[in-house]
């Protein structure tokens, strides 16, 4: 049983897509399509574009999904998952990648959701660190005594997770954290508290452009980040989605999930391999891989 699983923000890299660019034609459709959707030639910084470039809100998180979707639509027929999943952002892919959404629907979302967030991030100062070497329970705990808004936002694989809140709690957690046992506290650098109740007002402001959007009946069910449980109902996806932005990512639980209800091939679709490698933290003994362009 197949998992096609697609990656969220991060994955990007300089020169990300070209070469799907160049040699197919769909894809070369499928990007200058993104340019006009978007207002701006997103091609340009994805190609020739430097890292810092690529940081830019507006223009990584629509990078993502663009390398993922394009792949996976140049797989054609090569492309067969029983079922799929995305971390945070990578959960826009998967829905086009299924059909639950068609591309340019998906494209505009991502990009009011990469907006939106910009926006909550202005707020209030804000941060997430990676916290390595505690379970989950002591994460959650320390989150819950600490003053302050800081939550457990990334279940990545055990012991590895993210919290993420105001700057002071999250700054003070990771001291506590180290306290506790942890091998590693760092705060990392972002600009702002994705998947915590901070993003409130992101949430509110992408409700309705989900709500608005068309969904169909995908060609398989999504393994949601929220719920961590297959789910094929397009209101429950909706809902799913909406809630995402300041839920915790659960990619631990949904990757359990999916391998105990059959999955035992893992296909990253996207740029990088940071998501085979938490899945084999997390099951070892799936088959995890990357998506093959057909030659």
């Amino acid at each position: 049983m197949k998992a096609y699983i697609f990656p969220g923000q991060g994955a990007q890299f300089v020169g990300m897509g070209l070469d799907l660019y160049e040699k197919y034609p769909l894809a070369k459709e499928l990007f200058e399509n993104a340019n006009e959707i978007l207002g701006f030639p997103i091609t340009d910084i994805m190609f020739e574009g430097t890292g810092e470039d690529l940081k830019q809100t507006k223009v990584t998180q629509p990078a993502i999904f663009l390398h993922s979707v394009i792949l996976g639509k140049i797989l054609g027929d090569g492309f067969r998952p029983d079922c799929v999943a995305g971390h945070s952002l990578g959960e826009f892919s998967a829905l086009v990648a299924n059909g639950t959404m068609n591309f340019e629907d998906g494209l505009k979302l991502v990009s009011q959701r990469a907006m939106a967030m910009q926006k909550a991030c202005e707020l209030q100062p804000s941060t997430m660190a990676a916290v390595l070497g505690l379970k989950d329970d002591v994460v959650e705990r320390i989150c819950e005594e600490t003053s302050g808004i800081v939550v457990a936002a990334n279940y990545n694989c055990p012991g590895q997770l993210v919290i993420s809140g105001e700057v002071e709690a999250v700054t003070m957690a990771c001291e506590k954290m180290k306290e506790a046992g942890a091998r590693r506290a760092l705060v990392l650098p972002v600009g702002g508290a994705f998947h915590s109740p901070l993003m409130e007002p992101a949430r509110e402001e992408l409700a309705s452009a989900i709500e608005n959007t068309v969904f169909k009946k995908g060609a398989c069910p999504i393994y949601q980040n929220v719920t961590t449980l297959a789910v094929s109902d397009s209101n429950e996806i909706k809902k799913n989605l909406i809630s995402q932005l300041t839920a915790p990512v659960k990619w631990t639980q949904s990757v359990r999930n999916m391998v105990n209800d059959g999955a035992n091939i893992f296909i990253e679709v996207g740029p990088g391999k940071v998501l085979q490698g938490l899945v084999k933290k997390i099951a070892s003994d799936v088959e995890v891989r990357s998506a093959e362009i057909p030659a």
